[in-house]
């Protein structure tokens, strides 16, 4: 099972204080699943409402995260989209009404537990509190991945999805 129900606070509690930074070192996750092919393997990780991501492949690796210590970290605020060097990154934030927020943290719960590939941190105060993960290995090499960063409010919430996309 790969959905983690944390007993700890997030750490990130707005969409607004996101950012992303590329090839800096990663924090300790708070719940984590590695997926292998080959020597190729990608690890996503958990952090608090963020992830932090490191894949590598034909003996090259990457790491992202996307949290509210990446710009202090080097990073930037979340951009729409980033690319450079075989990698690429996009990032969509959606403010969505209650229906929507719970319809999605469903989804997302039943991915975690029904579907390999998936991990997803459940965090107290609100079960859609949630950041999700999953990822898979390209055909040409490297690895795919997407996030959701679920952000629970009063009348509904905030959905931040990223893609990404790396090829060594």
């Amino acid at each position: 099972m790969t959905l983690h129900v944390l007993d700890i606070e997030s750490r990130d509690v707005t969409a607004e204080a996101l950012g992303l930074v590329v090839n800096a070192e990663t924090p300790l996750a708070l719940a984590e699943l590695t997926i292998t092919y080959g020597d190729e393997r990608v690890t996503l990780g958990v952090l608090g409402a963020s992830h932090a991501v490191t894949a590598s492949a034909a003996g090259s690796r990457i790491t992202e995260q996307v949290s509210c210590d990446a710009i202090g970290a080097g990073g930037r605020p979340l951009p729409v989209s980033d690319s450079a060097g075989g990698y690429r990154f996009d990032s969509t934030t959606d403010i969505v009404d209650r229906a929507r927020l719970e319809q999605t943290a469903d989804w997302l719960r039943r991915q975690a537990t029904e579907v390999e590939g998936w991990i997803c941190g459940a965090f107290p105060g609100d079960h859609t509190a949630l950041t999700a993960l999953t990822a898979t290995r390209e055909h040409s090499g490297g690895w795919a991945w997407q996030t959701w960063h679920l952000y629970p409010g009063d009348k509904g919430g905030v959905i931040v999805k990223t893609r990404s996309r790396w090829l060594p």
